[in-house]
């Protein structure tokens, strides 16, 4: 077993974490929560966050956790890691190369935290055949709202809170330490670029693709693709491959989205294949110019990532300068910053009225079916004998002025409840809290929220999801 990865910065933990480490961590979170007044309301301090909710300041006391980011061991034998919740998946990533493995599933960008990841829904180009993060979750250390630390595994004592902390975005509590089971990767991924001039054979190709996890008889490691245009889908067929004749960079000058139309083969190495959209954000740099051949060498690789983009949109919103903008040019705009999971044979008709309703582009196709079927995680509602398909817009439309704020999202939410879909929680939502309730637990998260929080000193999901706006 190998030991001593790890970005632990409070004084508790050293250079090698232990387990003596880790418990004098926790130990300290514990006071750290006691010590605050009763009823006070509680909050995670903390460095990244990749929601992209509009927000009232936050109240309450926020509890430091930095100690717990890092990982902890890794058993190259068991194929498996144990992790602080806080830890990157880049540098989780980085610590599981070396041995020739990675966590099941990667999500895209690589400030995403694995407890964020677990509490939230997270998916990749795997997803097709490893469903969702926390699905390679085998036990999970939980910070409770009253103050407990809890062990919670499939079949232990806490198994009610093994399959309801997913999707519960921090209202039960919070991911302190997880073991998760990896999985051996190639040093490098060939990729095929398939093109659809329409969507429907495009989603039946990504439907057979999960079924089968062949494309003309060959194996198929990863998939996802891009709706370029309503004419013009690329499917794009992932490979895990010992050698490879060269390897494209798209850390650069190139753009690697741009490269799907482009070119019907490339390849990658692993690294840089699970950061591929990490680097302009998929393809949301071009809002700040990165992309213009001009200025693209201009900017240093390491601020074409995703800490980069989150420092520069948070200082646009600090300065209002898009709403100034948009006043000089008498314009208005709407966010539609959203990933929703739409049934596979339901995925012609979903684009066809999102283009009509609202009209963006690219957009991501993710194809994602659940792991294990005989599991009803309790806090989404997702049929797990259905394959689904992520659709991920993130942009903004101009809208006529005075239209009422969150009209195209309140659209979009009703549109997924059209198609028998699901809608990520990570950015704004307009749900009743009558809605809400039927789509994302119900009475069995007020169960949950009843043994595991019954001071509610953690923010209830509806209205830090929701009501918060």
């Amino acid at each position: 077993m190998i030991t001593g990865v790890s970005a632990w910065t409070r004084s508790a933990a050293t250079a090698d974490p232990s387990a003596a480490a880790y418990r004098a961590a926790v130990a300290g979170l514990q006071d750290e929560l006691g010590a605050l007044p009763a009823g006070e309301p509680v909050r995670l301090r903390k460095r990244t966050s990749n929601l992209f909710r509009v927000r009232r300041r936050a109240g309450g006391s926020a509890l430091d956790v930095d100690a717990f980011a890092g990982v902890l061991s890794i058993d190259p034998d068991a194929r498996s890691a144990d992790v602080l919740g806080m830890t990157t998946y880049r540098d989780l990533v980085t610590a599981t190369l070396p041995h020739g493995l990675a966590p099941l599933v990667v999500p895209q960008l690589g400030t995403i935290t694995l407890g964020g990841a677990v509490a939230g829904l997270g998916i990749e180009s795997t997803s097709f055949r490893a469903g969702y993060p926390h699905e390679s979750v085998l036990e999970m250390d939980v910070l409770t709202g009253d103050g407990r630390v809890v062990t919670a595994r499939r079949d232990n004592e806490h198994a009610d809170l093994f399959i309801g902390f997913p999707n519960s975005y921090g209202s039960l509590g919070y991911a302190l330490r997880l073991t998760i089971a990896l999985e051996p990767v190639a040093p490098y991924v060939r990729l095929r670029h398939l093109r659809f001039s329409d969507p429907e054979p495009a989603a039946d190709a990504l439907a057979s693709i999960t079924r089968t996890r062949t494309w003309q008889g060959e194996p198929v490691d990863y998939l996802d693709a891009v709706a370029l245009a309503p004419d013009r889908v690329v499917v794009v067929l992932g490979r895990g491959v010992p050698s490879a004749p060269y390897t494209s960079d798209y850390t650069g000058t190139k753009v690697f989205w741009r490269s799907l139309a482009e070119r019907s083969e490339d390849y990658l190495s692993i690294h840089d294949y699970l950061w591929r959209w990490d680097t302009d954000w998929f393809w949301c740099s071009r809002g700040l110019g990165v992309q213009h051949p001009a200025i693209r060498p201009l900017v240093p690789r390491a601020l074409k990532r995703s800490e980069g983009y989150w420092a520069a949109i948070a200082a646009l919103r600090r300065s209002r300068a898009i709403d100034a903008y948009d006043r000089v040019r008498g314009r208005q705009r709407e966010f539609v910053i959203q990933d929703v999971e739409i049934p596979v044979g339901r995925l012609p008709e979903f684009l066809a009225r999102f283009d009509a309703e609202v009209g963006m582009r690219p957009v991501w196709l993710c194809p994602i079916r659940q792991h294990d079927p005989g599991v009803r995680w309790t806090l989404f509602s997702l049929d797990p004998h259905t394959t689904y398909v992520n659709v991920g817009f993130w942009g903004s439309v101009d809208v006529p002025v005075g239209t009422p704020a969150g009209t195209l999202n309140r659209r979009v939410e009703a549109l997924v409840t059209e198609c028998a879909g699901h809608k990520s929680l990570y950015s704004d939502s307009f749900y009743s809290r009558e809605e809400f309730a039927r789509l994302y637990g119900g009475e069995d998260y007020a169960e949950l929220k009843a043994r595991y929080d019954p001071g509610s000193r953690l923010p209830d999901m509806y209205d830090k999801c929701v009501a918060a706006r």
